[in-house]
C-alpha cells in the first residue's frame, strides 16, 4: 500500500543469491569428494602405523629431498605439511576473498553471522585448552582445537544430510573459510619461532611480480609457478610458516575481471579461474597426502588410547573441539540474533544450528598442522595430539550424525509430504 512501510526481519541461514549458490554448490561436490579421500588417506596412515610394518611408514615420512643450499632438504612429512599445504590454503585465501569481495559476504548483515559465529568457535574452544591444559606447561597448544576441517565435516554432511536444508551447508561452508582466515593469522602470528627479515622481504619481489602478471590477465603456468615457488621458499626461508606464503599469492589476484564493478554478474575473474583450477589438487591431492602423512600414530591398544587420553593435552583438545567448538558457535549467533533481532530462516530450527555446531568441531587437518607447530616433530607430546584431534574430530563428527540424522528424517518427511501436495495438485 502507498505509503506504508515494511520492516523485513533479518533472517539467520537465509538462502543467498542464486549466482552463490550454485558458485557454492560446486565447490560442496569438490570439497565432499575431497573429504572421502581425505577419511581414506588417514585410515590408511592409522592402520599402517599399527600394523608390524610401522617402521616402513616412519622410514617413508623420514625420507630427505630438495636442495640443502636453499634449506629446502625437507623430509616427505615436513613437504606435505609446509609444501602441500600451501596449495590448500592458495585455495583457501581465493575463496575468502571470493566471498568479501563478490560473494555474499560482500553485505555487512549477512557476513556478520557466520564471522561471528567462526570467532565464537576459536574464542572458547582456546579458553577450555587452556582451562585444561594450562597448568601442565602445555599452553602452547592452545589454537589446536580452533579450525574446522571443511573437507572432513562436508563429506560426514554429504553422508547423513541428503535432506537437510541447503543453507547449512552454506553455512557451514562461509564459517569454515572465516574460520581458515583466524588460522592464517594464528599461524602466522603465533606460531613464527624465528623470523628472518632479508628473506621475507625478499618474498616481496616475486610476490609483486605475480600480482602485476595476473592483473594483466596473464595465466601462462610457466611464468606464474616458479614466482609463486620462489615466493614459497623466500617466506619458508624467513620463518614464517611457508603455507602463509599460498595466503599471500591468493590475495595478489584479482576477483573481478579487469574493467568491470559489481558482484557475481560481473563474470568470473581469475580468482574463479585459479580456484577452479587449484581446489581439485587441494581436495584430492595436497590434504589427503597432508593426512596421510600426519594421522599416521601408534595407538598402543584400548590401553595405551586411555592413558593417552587423560593427559591433560589430549583432555584440552578433545574437549575444545567437542564442546568448546558447539558452545561458542551457539554462543556468538544467538548473541547476534538477539542484538539483531533476527530470526531463523523459514523452516529451520535452533536444534539445526546444533547439529551444524557440533560437526564444525572436527578439527582434523589444521589442528594437526597447529599441533605440529605447537609442540614440535618427534616426542609423546606430538603423538598424543594427534590421537586427541582423531578422537576429538571422531566424537564430534558421531554426535553430530545424531543429532542431523534426526533431523534429517524430519525433513525427508516434510519433503514426502510436500512432493505428494504437489503431484495430487496436478
Amino acid at each position: 500500500m502507498p505509503g506504508t512501510t515494511f520492516h523485513r526481519t533479518p533472517r539467520l541461514l537465509g538462502r543467498g543469491s542464486w549466482p552463490e549458490a550454485r558458485r557454492i554448490a560446486d565447490i560442496l561436490r569438490k570439497e565432499t569428494i575431497g573429504g572421502a579421500l581425505l577419511l581414506a588417506a588417514a585410515l590408511a596412515a592409522l592402520v599402517w602405523a599399527n600394523s608390524p610394518w610401522a617402521p616402513v611408514y616412519a622410514e617413508l615420512r623420514a625420507i630427505r629431498i630438495g636442495p640443502a643450499a636453499l634449506h629446502l632438504d625437507l623430509d616427505l612429512a615436513t613437504w606435505a605439511a609446509d609444501g602441500l599445504l600451501a596449495i590448500f590454503f592458495f585455495v583457501a585465501g581465493l575463496e575468502l576473498k571470493r566471498e568479501f569481495v563478490a560473494g555474499d559476504l560482500r553485505d555487512v548483515r549477512r557476513a556478520a553471522v557466520p564471522v561471528a559465529a567462526a570467532f565464537g568457535g576459536v574464542i572458547v574452544p582456546a579458553l577450555l585448552y587452556l582451562a585444561v591444559a594450562a597448568g601442565a606447561g602445555a599452553a602452547r597448544g592452545w589454537a589446536i582445537p580452533t579450525a574446522t576441517d571443511i573437507a572432513f565435516a562436508l563429506a560426514v554432511l554429504a553422508v547423513i544430510g541428503r535432506f537437510l536444508p541447503a543453507a547449512l551447508r552454506t553455512f557451514l561452508l562461509t564459517l569454515a573459510v572465516v574460520d581458515d582466515l583466524i588460522a592464517i593469522v594464528i599461524i602466522a602470528v603465533f606460531y613464527t619461532g624465528h623470523l628472518s627479515v632479508l628473506p621475507l622481504l625478499g618474498a616481496g619481489v616475486p610476490l609483486a611480480v605475480f600480482a602485476v602478471l595476473v592483473r594483466r590477465r596473464v595465466r601462462a603456468w610457466w611464468l606464474l609457478l616458479p614466482l609463486a615457488f620462489v615466493t614459497w621458499a623466500l617466506v619458508h626461508a624467513s620463518g614464517v610458516h611457508a603455507t602463509v606464503a599460498g595466503v599471500l599469492l591468493a590475495l595478489a589476484v584479482p576477483v573481478l575481471r579487469s574493467g568491470r564493478e559489481g558482484g557475481p554478474e560481473a563474470g568470473p575473474g581469475p580468482a574463479e579461474h585459479f580456484e577452479h583450477r587449484f581446489r581439485p589438487i587441494s581436495a584430492g591431492v595436497a590434504v589427503p597426502v597432508f593426512a596421510f602423512f600426519s594421522a599416521g600414530v601408534t595407538v598402543g591398544g584400548i590401553g595405551g588410547l586411555a592413558q593417552t587420553l587423560t593427559d591433560p593435552v589430549a583432555v584440552g583438545i578433545v574437549v575444545g573441539l567437542l564442546a568448546g567448538k558447539p558452545i561458542g558457535i551457539m554462543a556468538a549467533t544467538w548473541l547476534v540474533a538477539r542484538f539483531t533481532r533476527a530470526t531463523l530462516d523459514d523452516g529451520l530450527a535452533w536444534i539445526d544450528m546444533a547439529g551444524l555446531s557440533v560437526l564444525a568441531g572436527i578439527g582434523f587437518t589444521v589442528s594437526l598442522l597447529i599441533g605440529e607447530l605447537a609442540f614440535g616433530p618427534g616426542g609423546g607430546a606430538e603423538d598424543r595430539v594427534k590421537i586427541a584431534v582423531l578422537t576429538g574430530s571422531l566424537a564430534a563428527a558421531l554426535v553430530a550424525t545424531v543429532i542431523l540424522r534426526l533431523r534429517a528424517r524430519v525433513y525427508r518427511r516434510i519433503h514426502q509430504a510436500e512432493s505428494l501436495d504437489l503431484s495430487n495438485s496436478r
